[in-house]
C-alpha cells in the first residue's frame, strides 16, 4: 500500500512538473481545438524540446504539397481531428506564409490537377483558395504524332464531366492549402527545420514520456526525430513526405526500385495573344512536348528531350526558343495529321468506323507562342518506386514513395492520392480502435495505393518507350492506338474516365 501511494504522489509531482515546463519553457505554444486555432496562431516549434515534451501522433515530414494535404485531411477528418500532429519542413514559407499578388509573373512549376483531386480539394475546403487566383480549367485535349498518321481529340462532355482538369501554379496549390491547414481548427506544429536522424524504437529510459491524451500511453511505442536545429521530438507514427530523396524512406531503410531515363524536361511559361482553353501534346522523335494552359494568356511548357538538346534549349535567346517550340508544336519534324486518313482510302481503311466526324473532332493546331514569360528550368527524369510504402510506426506517400514520368501529368494527382487514402484509412482504423502506427493497419493504405501507382506507372512507361523509338512498322501500331482511341467511343470513354482519376483501367466497359 504504501510502495502505491509513493507512485501515485511521483506521477502527480511529474505532471505539475510537466504543466509547469510547459508554461515557461516549452518548445511551442499549442495550437489546440478548444481556443479555437487561428492562421495567427500556429505553432512554430523554435527552442530546443525537452525529452519529457509530450509526444505527436503523427509527424509530417516534408511540408509540400503532398504533405500539407494529407495534414489538412486529418485535421477535416471527425476521427483525426483530435490527432496532434508535427510539420516538418525548413521551407520558411511554411511558418511565415506564401504571398501571392494577381500581377505576379507565373511560374514555371505547375501542376495539372484531376477531376477526383478537384473533388478531394473540395471536401477539405482547399479548393475556394485556389479560385482566388490564377488557374485553368481546361474542357479539351488533342494527343497526336509527329509522324502526321494518328491524333486522339479528348473532351470531357464524352463523359458528361464539366473539364478534364485544371492546371495550377505549384505555388498557388501550396499556398491554398496552408490557408487551409490554418483556417482547420486542430492542433498542429510547425518545425522549420530538416530531419537529421530517426529512432524507431528508442530507448525507453532516454524519454521519460507519458501522456494520456491520443492514446499515447505505451512507453517506448514511439519514433524519435532529432532535427537540424536541435530539436527532438516524439511521434507515435512518422509520415514521409519529403520528396524523391526522402531522409525519411532512407533512414528506415525502404529499398527502391527504378532507373534513369535519357531524357531531360524543360519547363517555362510562355504567352499568347489569345487565351488557351486546351491542352495539347505532340510525340516528337527525342520524346513529348506538351502546351497547357494557365490562364491570362499563358500556357506551360513541358517539353521532354535528350540531355544535350534540353541544354541547347535552354540556353537559346528568347526569340530563338519561342520559333523552336511554334515549329515543335506544328509543322516541324512531320505533318499534320488527316481526318481523311481515317475513314476510306487511308491506311486505316481496314478499321474504319460509322462515326461521323464533327467539327470539334477534326484536328486542330495549337495557338502560337509570341513570348517567354519565366526562366527556363531543365530537370532529368527518372522512375522510382519503393518497394514498401509502409513498417511500423513510418509509412511514406507522393514523391516519397515514387517517382513518374512526366508524360501525363500525374505525378502529383498520385502522390495526392497517396494523402487522401492515407488519412481515411487513419480514421478507419481510429474508429475500431486500431494503433494508427499498427502495421497491419498501414499495410491496408499500401496495398490500395500501390495497386493504383503501379498501374499508373507501368502505363507512363510504356508510353514512354513506345514513343521513344523512331521505326517504320511500330509508328503505324502508335497511330493505330490514335485511331481506335479516336474514333472507338468505350474505349475513350475509359481512357478518359481513367486519367480524370477513375480508379480504372483503361479497357472497354
Amino acid at each position: 500500500m504504501n510502495s502505491l501511494i509513493r507512485r501515485k504522489l511521483v506521477e502527480n509531482a511529474y505532471r505539475l512538473k510537466l504543466s509547469h515546463k510547459g508554461f515557461c519553457t516549452g518548445a511551442a505554444a499549442k495550437v489546440s481545438s478548444s481556443n479555437g486555432a487561428q492562421p495567427s496562431n500556429d505553432h512554430v516549434g523554435q527552442q530546443k524540446s525537452s525529452n519529457k515534451s509530450e509526444p505527436y501522433d503523427i509527424a509530417i515530414v516534408g511540408g509540400g504539397m503532398v504533405g500539407m494535404a494529407l495534414a489538412c485531411s486529418l485535421g477535416r477528418m471527425p476521427m483525426t481531428k483530435h490527432l496532434k500532429v508535427a510539420i516538418i519542413d525548413s521551407n520558411p514559407a511554411l511558418s511565415n506564409g506564401l504571398s501571392i499578388k494577381k500581377e505576379d509573373p507565373p511560374d514555371a512549376r505547375v501542376s495539372t490537377v484531376t477531376p477526383a483531386t478537384i473533388s478531394l480539394f473540395k471536401d477539405i475546403g482547399a479548393w475556394k483558395y485556389v479560385e482566388q487566383h490564377r488557374h485553368a480549367y481546361f474542357d479539351q485535349m488533342q494527343v497526336w504524332d509527329y509522324t502526321g498518321l494518328g491524333y486522339t481529340r479528348y473532351d470531357a462532355r464524352d463523359v458528361h464531366k464539366e473539364y478534364l482538369g485544371c492546371v495550377v501554379e505549384n505555388k498557388v496549390l501550396q499556398s491554398s492549402l496552408l490557408s487551409c491547414m490554418q483556417d482547420t481548427d486542430f492542433q498542429k506544429t510547425i518545425y522549420p527545420s530538416r530531419l537529421s536522424s530517426m529512432a524507431l524504437n528508442p530507448s525507453i529510459l532516454s524519454m521519460g514520456v507519458k501522456s494520456t491524451s491520443s492514446g499515447l500511453n505505451e512507453r517506448g511505442n514511439l519514433a524519435k526525430l532529432d532535427l537540424s536545429d536541435g530539436n527532438s521530438l516524439y511521434a507515435k507514427l512518422v509520415v514521409g513526405a519529403d520528396g524523391s530523396k526522402s531522409r525519411v524512406r532512407e533512414l528506415a531503410g525502404f529499398k527502391t526500385t527504378g532507373w534513369k531515363y535519357s531524357q531531360n524536361a524543360i519547363i517555362c511559361t510562355v504567352e499568347h495573344r489569345a487565351e488557351n482553353r486546351c491542352a495539347w501534346q505532340r510525340f516528337l522523335p527525342t520524346g513529348p512536348i506538351a502546351l497547357l494552359p494557365i490562364g491570362d494568356n499563358f500556357s506551360n511548357i513541358v517539353w521532354t528531350m535528350n540531355p544535350e538538346e534540353a541544354t541547347d534549349r535552354k540556353l537559346m535567346v528568347e526569340d530563338d526558343f519561342v520559333k523552336a517550340v511554334n515549329y515543335a508544336l506544328d509543322y516541324g519534324f512531320g505533318p499534320h495529321p488527316k481526318s481523311s486518313n481515317f475513314g476510306s482510302g487511308g491506311i486505316f481503311s481496314w478499321f474504319k468506323t460509322d462515326t461521323t466526324i464533327s467539327a470539334d473532332e477534326c484536328f486542330k493546331v495549337p495557338p502560337k507562342v509570341v513570348k517567354l514569360a519565366s526562366e527556363k528550368m531543365v530537370f532529368p527524369l527518372s522512375l522510382m518506386h519503393a518497394n514498401n510504402y509502409a513498417s511500423k510506426h513510418v509509412v511514406l506517400i507522393g514523391d516519397a514513395a515514387h517517382t513518374v514520368h512526366p508524360l501525363a501529368g500525374q505525378g502529383v494527382n498520385l502522390g495526392f492520392g497517396d494523402a487522401f487514402a492515407l488519412s481515411r484509412i487513419i480514421s478507419e482504423g481510429i474508429a475500431v480502435g486500431t494503433d494508427i502506427a499498427e502495421v497491419n493497419l498501414l499495410k491496408k493504405y499500401e496495398a490500395e495505393r500501390k495497386t493504383a501507382n503501379v498501374t499508373m506507372m507501368a502505363i507512363l512507361d510504356g508510353f514512354q518507350r513506345a514513343y521513344s523509338v523512331d521505326f517504320g512498322p511500330l509508328n503505324v501500331l502508335r497511330a493505330a492506338a490514335f485511331h481506335g482511341a479516336q474514333y472507338i467511343p468505350p474505349l475513350k470513354r475509359s481512357i478518359i474516365s481513367y486519367a480524370s482519376g477513375d480508379q480504372r483501367l483503361p479497357i472497354f466497359s
